[in-house]
């Protein structure tokens, strides 16, 4: 069902009263945010922050691939008999998940979930010997801030001040979200360069804020502090600067009302998100946005959420382990209320990290810093129960590693896993170089898992 936009905002502002007075919200919201919109599509980023050890998350099963891994990581190695061998198109008994991981492990055996190997920045293909011989490397490779901002814009630095989601924003906005009442990309973890683009802004939300978050300090008082709000935003200081900040505040408002009002009109999900975990909490907030899509005006958005600290330099078998169990419980009960919902063909979800660790342990039971690494595509357009990509040849000093740690030169660019994403949710061939400056570079621009 379509909302032109003068329904909407009628509808929205009505909510929106009702709630100011403490009333329950409206019903015709309700039927308008329970609509569907043709061709909606949903990328969500969930960012593992800190640099996620891959080596201990998809792991050789095979006799001599488990014997070499639990030879060279000794006392970080997972025991074999408690991996999980994952079944789908694989040879079996050829690779398995971290036993933290058993819902990604279901979801793999049924075909919604697809790992992609050995995924890192790149410029372009880079080999071993090239790399060694001074070949052009995105910059700052082990390093967090530089890593987590070179996933996040596609590029070979982090000082590019736009995202790739951003970028896609700006490319598609018109075309999905013409009558769209918020941004196309909406991040539950903060100010990220991700989301931002040139011409189009992100909206950022606080999980659980807008479910029915409102002032507690009485109705005198949450009146005055309202409209001190307002009076500041309407002073017209003459200063350029500070009036496009009062603006950008203004917008804030808007879609912190508008997401608030729609949120609130429809019935909760009946998919249980697990508790005391951080980002089953972000994933729950995106789920009740896309309940919400056709309400807002959307056929098109993009989420942004993240979980951390990765940054597993000790004790790394336990610190790991937990934020595995938090990660694999959440999607898994994202994917549930997709399929609520009815979008699970709709909505895509996929990991991002700084980079991966180490092969080789360091003497504190933990790994340093390092490059390639492994990802999880989840979702029903998803060809899963596959491996994409190249798995590395797991030698310290091999054909793989960068030098005699077991810091993997990626075989797959970063810029070739997001724009096989972009690509599903609507990029096309002329948009691409616009998206992702350095896709030329590569000969096989879509990796095929979705």
């Amino acid at each position: 069902m379509g909302v032109d936009r003068r329904t909407f905002i009628k509808y929205a502002s009505l909510a929106a009263a009702g709630n100011a007075a403490a009333l329950r919200p409206f019903g015709a919201l309700n039927a308008l945010a329970q609509g569907t919109t043709p061709d909606y599509k949903a990328l969500v980023c969930v960012f593992l922050f800190g640099g996620n050890d891959a080596n201990n998350t998809l792991i050789p099963f095979d006799m001599a691939g488990y014997g070499n891994y639990a030879t060279v990581r000794g006392p970080i190695a997972i025991a074999q008999n408690q991996l999980l061998p994952l079944v789908g198109s694989l040879s079996p008994n050829t690779f398995a998940l971290n036993p933290s991981l058993p819902e990604i492990a279901a979801l793999f055996g049924s075909s919604n979930v697809a790992m992609v190997a050995n995924v890192g920045t790149l410029v372009a293909p880079t080999t071993k010997a090239q790399y060694q011989s001074g070949a052009t490397v995105p910059t700052n490779l082990f390093s967090h801030s530089d890593q987590q901002l070179e996933w996040q814009n596609a590029a070979k630095s982090g000082a590019t001040q736009t995202g790739w989601a951003g970028r896609i924003a700006d490319q598609l906005g018109s075309a999905y979200n013409s009558t769209s009442q918020v941004p196309m990309i909406t991040s539950v973890a903060g100010d990220t360069l991700f989301c931002n683009g040139s011409a189009s802004t992100p909206v950022s939300v606080s999980p659980g804020n807008l479910g029915g978050a409102q002032c507690s300090e009485g109705i005198t008082e949450c009146a005055a502090q309202q409209a001190t709000a307002q009076a500041l935003l309407s002073f017209d200081s003459g200063l350029t600067l500070v009036q496009a900040d009062n603006t950008i505040t203004s917008n804030a408002y808007l879609y912190a009302k508008t997401l608030t009002a729609a949120v609130q009109s429809v019935p909760s999900l009946n998919t249980v998100f697990p508790s005391l975990n951080g980002l089953a909490a972000q994933l729950k907030q995106i789920a009740q946005i896309i309940q919400v899509r056709a309400a807002l005006g959307v056929n098109r958005q993009i989420f942004f959420c993240g979980v951390g600290n990765f940054d597993t330099h000790s004790n790394q078998l336990v610190l790991q382990n937990a934020l595995l169990a938090q990660m694999s419980a959440a999607m898994n009960a994202f994917y549930a209320a997709t399929v609520e919902m009815g979008v699970q063909n709709n909505v895509t979800s996929f990991t991002m990290s700084d980079f991966s660790r180490t092969f080789q342990p360091n003497s504190n039971t933990g790994t340093d810093h390092a490059w390639g690494s492994h990802h999880i595509v989840m979702g029903g357009a998803v060809k899963g129960g596959q491996m994409y990509g190249t798995f590395p040849t797991l030698h310290l000093g091999g054909p793989d590693d960068s030098g005699t740690n077991g810091r993997w030169v990626p075989s797959t660019g970063s810029v070739q896993y997001a724009a096989t994403l972009a690509s599903w949710f609507g990029v096309n061939a002329a948009q691409m170089p616009l998206v992702f400056p350095n896709i030329g570079s590569f000969t096989k621009p879509n990796l095929g898992f979705v």
